[in-house]
């Protein structure tokens, strides 16, 4: 016997739909700069610009529709070790390049 659930089934169909409007936004955010590039309608720095906005973008995209992260009391503890870890690549990025900004400068 199948079960059925309280709401009627309609958290299921929520959740397809959540991952339905991710994934098309994820497409658009991959295509869009893939068409600037190739079709070079823009400046090489607004070409640049593009690229990375829809690369952040992208990762709100998926943070949100796919991992379901977000602000709610639910996710703090998702929300806080995902800030923390983003703390500590910036740290390990940015301090190697300045590392080796220094050993260049020296050399």
């Amino acid at each position: 016997m199948r079960e059925t659930q309280p709401d009627g089934g309609r958290a299921g169909a929520a959740l397809a739909r959540a991952y339905l409007t991710g994934f098309c936004l994820s497409l658009l955010l991959t295509a869009a700069p893939f068409v600037a590039v190739m079709t070079g309608a823009l400046s090489p720095g607004a070409t640049v610009f593009c690229v990375f906005a829809a690369a952040a973008l992208q990762m709100v995209v998926q943070l949100r529709y796919f991992l379901h992260v977000d602000a709610s009391r639910a996710m703090h503890w998702n929300l806080m070790s995902l800030l923390f870890t983003f703390f500590i690549v910036f740290l390990f990025v940015g301090g190697s390049i300045w590392i080796m900004h220094s050993l260049h400068y020296r050399m």
